[in-house]
Order: structure tokens, then sequence, then C-alpha cells
């Protein structure tokens, strides 16, 4: 990774950043919505408040009752599980560096309450905004195919600049938000410090394992 820039600091809402942020207390999780208990040892589906801007922690039947159908959007949107990976993807230095992106990791969803693309990377400040222009967002859309499967607000192009090659997924919301806070908490130095690379490498290597690449043209 590189260092961080002076870019503004923008968040999904101050209740979804800060379980990643701070060390966790000991003390059982609940879902937000029924206050039911989360089982500490299994990752428990989120939800993204589309009002809020913000990653809420749901049980299984929260999630199935508040979700809906991309037809007829609610406020609250189930964050999805699929990974998708794109080898053939056409996303070249010119188009890394038009996105403006000072370090070697960032991710791209569509922001429907904004009605925008939003490019955020991680950085000691936490997520951290780019402000491409609509011309450069464009070529990064038109060079995955990937990009016609993304979900608005619960998806997310996450792509990394590592050994010489640029590699692209599409991967649920909350991993991006994760891995903002993880490295955040670990960050050192200019560039990250091993610890914050290992702890890249690591979730970069489980993305892998789970990514498959897409079927057709459109999901």
């Amino acid at each position: 990774m590189n260092g961080p820039s002076s870019s503004a600091v923008r968040s999904p809402g101050p209740t979804g950043l800060r379980r990643f942020t701070t060390p966790r207390p000991p003390r059982e999780e609940r879902c937000e919505l029924c206050g039911a208990p989360l089982a500490a040892e299994e990752r428990h589906p989120h939800l993204v408040d589309t009002d809020k801007r913000a990653l809420v922690c749901a049980c299984g039947p929260c999630s199935q009752l508040m979700d809906r159908s991309a037809a007829s959007p609610g406020r609250f949107r189930a964050v999805p599980g699929r990974f998708l990976s794109d080898p053939g993807h056409r996303i070249d230095d010119r188009v890394w560096e038009s996105m403006r992106i000072p370090v070697s990791v960032a991710f791209f969803f569509h922001n429907s309450a904004l009605d925008r693309p939003v490019v955020l990377y991680p950085s000691p400040a936490g997520a951290t905004e780019s402000e491409p222009d609509e011309e450069a967002w464009r070529s990064v859309l038109d060079a995955t195919r990937l990009a016609a499967h993304l979900e608005p607000d619960v998806e997310a192009l996450l792509l990394r600049r590592h050994e010489g090659r640029t590699e692209c997924f599409l991967v649920p919301i909350d991993l991006c938000y994760e891995l903002v806070g993880r490295m955040r908490l670990h960050w050192q130095g200019f560039d990250g410090g091993a610890e914050a690379r290992a702890d890249l490498d690591a979730l970069f290597t489980h993305v892998r394992g789970l990514a498959r690449e897409p079927r057709g043209s459109r999901p």
C-alpha cells in the first residue's frame, strides 16, 4: 500500500462502520432490529440502511423480512453473500490512475441515496473517498463485466494493484467496510506497515477462495 491522501473521509454511517474500527468489548451481539442474540461464532447477516447510509447487524428472519426486491426497494436491503471474479478485466494503470486513488486497494459501489457511484479506499483515517470524474468512472465500468452484475448499495467492486497486476472482484459491501476497519486498526507508518499488509494479503486470499466467474453477461 502507498501512503494516505488528504481527501475527505466518508463513512457508511456512525453505526455501520464503528463496529469495525474500534475494539469490541466482551458482550453478546444482538440483532439491531428485533434484539435477538446473534451467534458469536458465526458470521451474521447485515442490512444496508439506505436512508442513514449505515450497516445494520441482523438475524436471519429480520434480514429476510426487511429486504425488498429490486423492483420495489425499501429502506433496508440485505447484503448478499456472493463473490465473483473477472480475471479477464481490462483495468490497467491508465484506468487506475484516472480514478485518483493513491493506495493499492479500493472499492466502488453505486449509492442509490446519492444516485451516483462512490469510490472509497482505506487509510489511517478510515474510508476515504476519491472523486473521479464521470469519464473515469465509466472507464472502470467498461473494463469489467462484473459491472453488469453489481447490485446498488449492497455489493462493491473490490480492486487491488499487487505484484504488477490488478485483481478485480465483486464482493458484499460489508466485507469492504470490514477491510477499511482492519486497515485503520493495524496501519503503521507511511505505507501501512507489515501487519496491515499481512492482513490485506489474508483477506484477498479468502476472497480468491470464494470467488467464481459469472455465467453470461447479465446477473
